[in-house]
């Protein structure tokens, strides 16, 4: 996960919504993909960025290939190694037109309140 390419979403210590609209204008430009990659504990944020975008804004969303696996980095302490996880997971969507987003569901209107008679 060295090297920074165009399509890819690397996941931090952001909110999480910054992540999906991000992989969202990936997914809506020409080239209609992501790749999201994160390491460590950011691995189930990248997992659920992935979902949210596949279930709640680009329905049409293929999912690709998920790599997942294990670095090895330098430590920043006392000059070892250390073994830290990865996952890499692409997306992409047919050639065609840009979906819309989901629509978001309306609240239920409240009941009104009725008082039997006397």
């Amino acid at each position: 996960m060295a090297k920074h390419e165009r399509n890819t979403i690397y996941i931090g210590k952001n909110d999480i919504l910054n992540y999906v609209l991000e992989t969202v204008m990936h997914l809506n430009s020409d080239q209609a993909m992501a790749v999201i990659k994160a390491r460590g504990n950011a691995i189930s944020m990248a997992v659920d960025v992935a979902e949210i975008v596949r279930h709640r804004y680009v329905r049409d969303t293929v999912l690709g290939d998920v790599k997942i696996g294990t670095e090895v980095l330098d430590s920043n302490r006392g000059g070892g190694r250390r073994h830290v996880s990865f996952i890499e997971i692409h997306l992409s969507r047919p050639p065609g037109e840009i979906s819309a987003p989901a629509p978001v569901p309306a609240e239920a209107p409240e009941k009104p309140h009725h008082h039997p008679k006397p």
